[in-house]
């Protein structure tokens, strides 16, 4: 699977405690799963759809994935699709970029350039 970047949405407090620890370790559906869940940029909408809805203050990282290749697998999910799995903590440093995902009037996340559509 070819990916420049995966994609890990948040809430704002999950990053604060992040950025506290120097590290993330996932929320806790990911503890129990024993990996940390993230996103390509084709299944991003979708997730924030359906595990996201309508919910503020949420953050958007974007981890290289050169960075964490070594502890990356690709598995499926979603009716076969593959998703980018973490086994291990995320390390801030690790993190290239974080953007706000703020709701439009119906709701819906609005991501940041370069990820819409």
């Amino acid at each position: 699977m070819t990916q420049d970047y995966i994609y890990r949405v948040l809430g704002s407090d999950e990053w604060a405690e992040a950025l506290s620890a120097g590290h993330y370790e996932g929320a806790a559906h990911d503890i129990a799963d024993g990996f940390i869940h993230f996103s390509t940029r084709a299944t991003l909408a979708e997730t924030l759809a359906l595990h996201y809805p309508k919910r503020p203050w949420l953050k958007l990282l974007h981890v290289p994935v050169a960075v964490v290749q070594d502890r990356l697998k690709w598995e499926p999910a979603r009716g076969g699709t593959l998703f980018p799995h973490l086994y291990g903590v995320l390390a801030v440093e690790d993190v290239l970029r974080v953007d706000d995902l703020p709701l439009d009037e119906d709701g819906i996340h609005i991501l940041p350039d370069g990820l819409r559509g």
